[in-house]
C-alpha cells in the first residue's frame, strides 16, 4: 500500500472524513488481525492505521488527522518527529548505532544529562545501570538489584499497580486478569492498599482516615506474626498510571518512605510513566519531598520513541557481579544521543513550566465535568490526566460509558486511552510541549464526548 505523505504544517486541527476505520485502515487492520498476535491492544479500541505524525498530530492512511493524546503511551515527550531529535538521531545513526555497554561519547553525554536532572543531594551518590530497552526489564533489574544487595527474597507492591508485562514485573502488577493465565508467577510478592481515596480499599474517607493504608503496611512489617518477612524492596508508583491516573497522597508517600528507611528496606520508585518531566518535575518523587533508593525510568528517556531503559540507584546497593543484569540492546546509541538532546531542549525551552501551565489548564477545562453525575473524579498531575466514570448512586465502574466516550472522541479527532478498574478511566498523556490551543481543542472534544454520551444514556 502506497500512502501519499502531506505537509504537517497544514494540520491545524482535527480532520475526519467519513466513518472509522476508513477503507485503507480497515485493510491493514484486517491483515494485522490475520498475521499478528492476539495480544495486540491499541488497534482494538483505536481502529486506525498510522501513516505519519508530527508534534501532537497523527494522520492515518485514509487522510484523517487526529490530536494524539496517547503519544506512544507517554513515550513521545516532545511529540512525534521533533526536528532536532530526528536530526540528532540521524547523525548518530551514521557513526555508531549499537554499542553494548562500552563507553561512548553519546552514552557519556546521556548519563551526564540524566544525572544533571536529579536533585543535587542525589547526583553524587547515584549509580546508573542501562537495562534492556523496556520499562519492564528495568523493573526486573531493580528487583534483582535489591534482592542481591539485601539477601532477602520478598517484595512489597501496591494494589492497582502496573509495573510491566514481563514475568517478574507482572508479579508486581495488581491486575489479576493479566496474571491468571500464567501459573507459577514470581513468589514472595505482597500487595498492600494504595492511597486511592475515592475507592478506599479500607472503606474510609480522607476526613476520617489517618493514612491507614500506610499504617497497615507499617504494622504488618513490624509484626513478627504479620506474615510478611522483611522484604528486599518496596516498589511504588507516585502516580498510578495504568491503574487510573491516581496521584498518591503526600502523607502516604512520606509515611512509606519513613517506614522503609527505619526498617532498612530499599524504596524503589517506578517512574517509567511519570519520569522525564511528565508530572511537571523531572521525576514525580521530587514533588513529594522524598529521596528513593532506586529510580526506574524508561518510556520518554529518548524523547523520540527510540527505546532505552535504566535504573538509578544508591551506590551502597551496587553489590552486583559483572554480568548480573545484561541485555544485547542496552547500548542504543540513537536513544542516548536523542535523550541528551531532549534534556537540553527541555531545559533551554523551559518545557517543565509548560507542563505545569498546561496541567493547570486541564484542571480548569475539565473542571466542568465534575458536576456530571457519571463523573466520579477528575484527577491528574502535570500532563497526566484521567476522568473516572462511574454509575451514579452505587459507584460501579462505568466501563461501557468510558468506551463510548473514547470512540466519540476518536470520531471527532482526539485519541485518548482507557485505564483504571475495569477500564473506566479516560486517560490523556499529551506531549510535554503541547500548546494551549491544542489542549483547548482537545478538552472541548472530550467534555463534549462525556456530555453527549451520558445524555444518550450509555
Amino acid at each position: 500500500m502506497t500512502v501519499q505523505l502531506t505537509d504537517p504544517a497544514t494540520w491545524t486541527g482535527p480532520r475526519i472524513h467519513g466513518d472509522l476505520p476508513g477503507p485503507r485502515s480497515a485493510e491493514l487492520l484486517a491483515r494485522q488481525q490475520q498475521r499478528e498476535s492476539n495480544a495486540r491492544t491499541y488497534p482494538r479500541r483505536i481502529p486506525i492505521a498510522l501513516a505519519e505524525a508530527s508534534g501532537p498530530w497523527v494522520r492515518d492512511v485514509d487522510g484523517n488527522v487526529f490530536i494524539d493524546f496517547l503519544a506512544g503511551a507517554g513515550v513521545l515527550s516532545l511529540g512525534h518527529s521533533h526536528p532536532a531529535l530526528v536530526a540528532t538521531a540521524a547523525r548518530q545513526l551514521g557513526s555508531l548505532a549499537h554499542g553494548l555497554d562500552f563507553p561512548t561519547p553519546a552514552k557519556d553525554a546521556f548519563v551526564e544529562a540524566q544525572l544533571s536532572m536529579l536533585p543535587p543531594a542525589l547526583r553524587d551518590r547515584m549509580k546508573v545501570h542501562m537495562c534492556g530497552p523496556t520499562g519492564a526489564n528495568a523493573v526486573d533489574a531493580a528487583v534483582k538489584l535489591c534482592k542481591t544487595a539485601t539477601g532477602r527474597g520478598d517484595i512489597v507492591s501496591f494494589q492497582g499497580a502496573f509495573h510491566g508485562s514481563s514475568h517478574a514485573a507482572m508479579a508486581l502488577t495488581g491486575l489479576v486478569a493479566q496474571k491468571q493465565p500464567v501459573p507459577n508467577g514470581m513468589p514472595g510478592t505482597h500487595f498492600f492498599p494504595y492511597s486511592y481515596c475515592s475507592r478506599c480499599p479500607l472503606a474510609l474517607s480522607p476526613e476520617t482516615c489517618e493514612t491507614n493504608c500506610a499504617t497497615l503496611l507499617e504494622r504488618s512489617l513490624r509484626d513478627g506474626n504479620g506474615g510478611v518477612a522483611a522484604p528486599a524492596a518496596v516498589v511504588m508508583e507516585l502516580v498510578q498510571g495504568e491503574g487510573g491516573v491516581i496521584p498518591a497522597r503526600p502523607e502516604f508517600v512520606t509515611r512509606v518512605r519513613e517506614i522503609t528507611r527505619e526498617l532498612g528496606i530499599p524504596l524503589v520508585v517506578d517512574e517509567v510513566q511519570t519520569g522525564c518531566g511528565r508530572t511537571g518535575t523531572w521525576f514525580a518523587f521530587e514533588q513529594y519531598g522524598i529521596e528513593p533508593d532506586v529510580i526506574v525510568a524508561s518510556k520518554a528517556l529518548s524523547g523520540i520513541g527510540t527505546p532505552v531503559a535504566m535504573i538509578l540507584y544508591d551506590e551502597r546497593l551496587d553489590t552486583w557481579a559483572p554480568g548480573a543484569h545484561t541485555g544485547t540492546f542496552r547500548g542504543n546509541q540513537l536513544a542516548f544521543a536523542a535523550g541528551a538532546e531532549a534534556v537540553r531542549i527541555i531545559h533551554d525551552e523551559d518545557v517543565l513550566a509548560n507542563v505545569r501551565a498546561r496541567g493547570a489548564q486541564f484542571a480548569d477545562r475539565l473542571g466542568a465535568l465534575r458536576s456530571c453525575p457519571w463523573v466520579r473524579e477528575v484527577r491528574g498531575l502535570g500532563l497526566m490526566w484521567g476522568v473516572e466514570l462511574a454509575v451514579p448512586g452505587d459507584g460501579r465502574p462505568a466501563s461501557a460509558l468510558a468506551a463510548a466516550v473514547q470512540q466519540h472522541a476518536l470520531r471527532h479527532g482526539l485519541i485518548v486511552e482507557l485505564g483504571g478498574r475495569d477500564d473506566c478511566v479516560v486517560r490523556m498523556l499529551p506531549p510535554l510541549n503541547v500548546t494551549e490551543d491544542v489542549v483547548d481543542t482537545a478538552c472541548t472534544i472530550l467534555v463534549s464526548a462525556v456530555e453527549e454520551c451520558t445524555a444518550a444514556g450509555r
